[in-house]
């Protein structure tokens, strides 16, 4: 069980995403994220602990942006780790991040064959394997790069992307 939360807005959305992930703390106290987006750049934040722990007043401050998502993770695949943390990143072939709750229930295998083709991953999470098979997509757009992916997993799942 994880919560999980997005928001574009006409202002600043690091307080409000820091206010839903607060709310939602009891899906999730392992570990927090924040990932905020501007016209141009992604900023990020994720630690273990509650939100108030993992995210400081020093660390909202480099939030920027009217769009982000956020994470609170209660680990039920992969470790303890801050690895772990959510939302995921990667630059290739343009940023893309995300955060999921739920379970993949053919995550193994897809990780398997992911590997086969050159991926390396830097976690034990299952959400991970739904960025590997974005970036492994050949279609145009992220929004196709996504539909891509969902159609290869299994299970049951929410989720939310920038």
């Amino acid at each position: 069980m994880c919560g999980v939360v997005g928001i574009v807005a006409k202002s600043a959305v690091n307080q409000a995403i820091y206010d839903g992930l607060t709310v939602l703390q009891h899906r999730g106290q392992d570990a927090a994220g924040i990932v905020t987006c501007d016209e141009s750049n992604l900023y990020l934040r994720k630690d273990n602990g509650l939100v108030r722990d993992a995210i400081k007043t020093r660390h909202m401050l480099n939030l920027k942006g009217n769009m982000g998502i956020g994470h609170v993770r209660y680990p039920t695949a992969g470790c303890s780790s801050s690895a772990e943390a959510q939302p995921f990143y990667v630059n290739s072939p343009y940023g893309i991040t995300l955060a999921h709750n739920g379970n993949l229930t053919n995550a193994v295998a897809l990780h398997t064959e992911l590997v086969q083709h050159g991926s390396i991953f830097r976690s034990t999470s299952d959400t991970e394997v739904i960025i590997h098979l974005m970036a492994q997509s050949k279609s145009e757009s992220a929004t196709d790069r996504l539909v891509d992916a969902l159609r290869q997993v299994e299970g049951a799942y929410s989720l939310v992307a920038l």
